[in-house]
């Protein structure tokens, strides 16, 4: 069901909005998260390690194809809230053809990379093989998880959060069906685990496009499928600054897996269960982000500059109550939810992965001011100043992951995390306001 944005009221439009986001997205970690259960538990510590190893990796590549299609969602979302529904199918059909090219570009890349990538990051010899075989699988199926992005991020452009939410259920216990089947009965080690993703990615694309056939606002016609270079160009300059933005932050995250790497798969091992985990505590913030992406972006289009800066208010204190909340929980159980993911002998791994789950629940509620500006400002079509705040954090992790691991050792992981969020927060802050504001000024004049 497609929402419009642009009138009624925003808390309930947003909350409306981001709740099945958010399942959805809660879904798929606690599938990762099952994942790594199944890996670590059906196989053993280094393989848990050496899926953990290629996280930075896949993160790498995933970022730039979530960024490209958030992009392209953006002017799409603009054009339905001014209700222009003819540009708005010409540029969806316009980010297919962007979305093909770089399937394309992206596998050939990433496949013949990927080795050298996982060397580069001095990843521990007794894990690189495994490494390298589950990421190259995870790499030839990158087509249907560009797919899956684009058709979820025009379903979200046009106020449909459900959709997705569906999508992303049924391809999660696809998955675990297929990581038991695979890994445990068949034995086929990180392979399995990797096969499993990728066709569960293939039947979440699929799902999502039969709904998209069922929109009639999104039925096009032979016309909207003729080349349009402008808008093409339009599309190009919005996906690809979140793109980059998204692909430095993980760069960032990369140099941090360097480091970790260099104290051994142990503390790999540690790193890659603490990120499922904060992955899955982060996922309010991602998804606020994600609705006040649509909502900005929709109210812009047709010109409702106040009802912006309202929505982003409200947002801002329902995020911020349940991190501060998500963060209790995560310093009273934390040892308790890590112990599910590991065997109850690797008391090493849960205090590693502990240490640093606390450095970064302290600072989650920051985090979540950083999806809600970054987000709102790709909404209102400011890609390039969250491209920087990408810079920044990448700058950011990049000097205290070189200058303090001799000093602190692992604890310099968290506490580079968490300054990164604060110094890129602070510039998107900044920007927010100075752009709204001008809106607001140009409308009242």
């Amino acid at each position: 069901m497609t929402k419009d944005m642009t009138s009624g009221n925003p808390t309930q439009l947003i909350l409306g909005f981001a709740v099945p986001l958010l399942l959805g997205n809660i879904f798929q970690q606690l599938y990762n998260m099952v994942d790594s259960i199944i890996v670590g538990r059906g196989i053993g510590v280094d393989a848990l390690a050496a899926v953990g190893a290629t996280g930075s990796i896949n993160f790498l590549v995933l970022g730039f194809v979530i960024g490209l299609t958030t992009g392209f969602s953006i002017l799409i979302s603009q054009y339905y809230g001014a209700n222009d529904l003819d540009e708005m199918k010409r540029s969806v059909t316009m980010s297919v053809y962007l979305s093909i090219g770089a399937t394309i570009l992206i596998t050939t890349i990433s496949v013949l990379g990927a080795r050298p990538l996982l060397e580069v990051m001095n990843t521990p010899a007794n894990i690189l093989e495994d490494a390298l075989t589950y990421i190259i699988i995870i790499f030839w199926g990158i087509g249907a998880t560009i797919a899956f992005n684009l058709f979820s991020a025009m379903l979200r452009a046009l106020g449909d959060s459900r959709t997705p939410l569906y999508a992303m259920i049924v391809s999660s216990l696809v998955n675990i069906g297929l990581d038991l089947y695979f890994v445990i009965s068949l034995g086929m080690g990180v392979a399995g685990a990797a096969y499993a993703t990728v066709i569960a990615q293939i039947l979440s694309c699929f799902f999502c496009f039969f709904r998209i056939l069922g929109i009639k606002d999104l039925h096009l016609k032979k016309q909207h499928w003729s080349f349009h270079p402008e808008l093409l160009l339009r599309l190009f300059k919005l996906g690809v600054p979140v793109a980059f933005m998204n692909s430095v932050t993980a760069i960032g995250v990369m140099v941090l897996q360097f480091v970790v790497n260099g104290f051994g798969s142990i503390y790999v091992a540690a790193y890659s269960t603490a990120n499922k985990i904060m992955n899955l505590v982060e996922q309010p913030g991602v998804t606020f982000g994600l609705a006040m992406a649509t909502y900005a972006g929709q109210n812009l289009g047709a010109g409702q500059y106040e009802r912006i800066k309202l929505g982003l208010n409200k947002t801002i204190q329902i995020s911020t109550g349940v991190n501060i909340v998500l963060a209790l929980i995560m310093l009273l159980f934390g040892k308790q939810i890590l112990a599910l993911m590991v065997s109850g002998s690797e008391v090493e791994v849960i205090q590693i992965a502990y240490q640093y789950i606390v450095i970064c629940v302290l600072a989650l509620w920051v985090l979540g001011l950083l999806f809600i500006y970054r987000s709102s400002l790709q909404g209102m079509g400011d890609t390039v100043i969250p491209m920087v705040s990408g810079a920044v954090e990448f700058i950011t992790r990049i000097v205290i992951a070189v200058t303090l691991p001799s000093i602190i050792a692992f604890h310099s992981i968290g506490i580079a995390e968490i300054s990164a969020w604060i110094t890129a927060t602070a510039l998107l802050m900044a920007t927010f306001y100075k752009r709204i504001n001008v809106y607001l000024k140009i409308k009242n004049n």
